[in-house]
């Protein structure tokens, strides 16, 4: 359980880190587009898994078809869907706001997969922090821009639009985590590397498919001049925040319950914000803390009333 357990938050720490590249590009700011990061993140992803599987091609094993089906929902859901919505919302909303609302996904498991000797009046201490938290954090976002410390558009359209992507993205996270960990329970033959090799290629393809779609020209791209920051970006969340992560992921999935393992996920959260906050060269002001740490009480409430 401790392995699980470290491999979890390590994943948190990991998945942190892409919540503050949208905007070391300025995304969608007259650079590149969401789609591009989306992709370039994915691309590196499925080239790092490809290569992992071709190194150890004697001792890997290939999926069958059937499993390479569900590698290519699960990508979907897990990955260039989920992170496409996430960067839209970064975009509009800043990061702390879609860094809370992802934070929220620990609670949307636990409720789903809710043992069934828990009662919902013993949740309803870990909601209520977790509503007021938000809802600050919100405020504190909406009110000039003061909570994101970057130069976004935070008119109401704008805003809310992002709220409503960021949304969006928990609903596909929340369903790739419940659905993976089953996956992978059922399929123990399957180690936590193959699996993430797996979903690596598929979401690499399903990247390439969905910039060559939507994505930014290629000559437009290569006269940037920030081409260099670009890639160095895609290769950072690519390796280490996809790749790397979706192996301690998997390891976690793997050893701890749906539920508990669910809970792990407030690291992604707290180190997004620790990560937002130290890019922005400040510290965070007394209704943003105060959000975070009513935030963080709600999570450890609901993680109390759950064991």
């Amino acid at each position: 359980m401790l392995t699980g357990i470290l491999a979890g938050l390590a994943a948190g720490a990991l998945w942190g880190i892409a919540f503050v590249t949208p905007r070391m590009l300025s995304v969608d700011g007259g650079g590149f587009s969401s789609v591009d990061l989306a992709s370039g993140r994915f691309v590196v992803y499925g080239l790092v898994a490809a290569a992992v599987m071709l190194a150890g091609w004697r001792s890997r094993r290939l999926p069958t078809w059937r499993q390479a089906g569900a590698a290519l929902v699960m990508s979907v859901l897990g990955f260039t869907g989920y992170y496409l919505l996430l960067v839209l919302a970064i975009r509009d909303a800043g990061t702390e706001v879609p860094s809370l609302v992802i934070g929220t996904i620990p609670i949307w498991i636990m409720l789903l997969g809710k043992p069934h000797g828990l009662r919902w009046a013993a949740l309803l201490p870990g909601l209520t922090f977790t509503a007021v938290g938000l809802a600050l954090m919100m405020y504190s976002s909406h009110a000039g821009g003061v909570a994101t410390g970057e130069a976004v558009d935070v008119s109401a359209t704008h805003f809310w639009r992002g709220v409503v992507f960021a949304l969006a993205s928990l609903v596909c996270w929340t369903i790739f985590a419940i659905l993976n960990s089953s996956w992978l329970k059922r399929h123990p033959e399957v180690n936590a590397t193959d699996w993430a090799n797996w979903l690596g290629i598929a979401a690499g393809l399903g990247a390439l498919l969905m910039w060559g779609a939507t994505g930014s020209d290629v000559s437009a791209m290569a006269a940037r001049p920030d081409l260099a920051t670009f890639v160095l970006l895609c290769l950072v969340v690519g390796a280490g925040s996809t790749w790397l992560a979706t192996i301690l992921w998997n390891m976690a999935s793997q050893r701890l319950s749906a539920s508990l393992c669910g809970q792990l996920i407030v690291s992604e959260t707290i180190f997004a914000l620790l990560y937002s906050f130290a890019w922005d060269g400040h510290w965070p002001t007394a209704v943003q803390l105060a959000a975070c740490v009513l935030f963080t009480l709600g999570i450890l409430a609901s993680i109390r009333a759950h064991r």
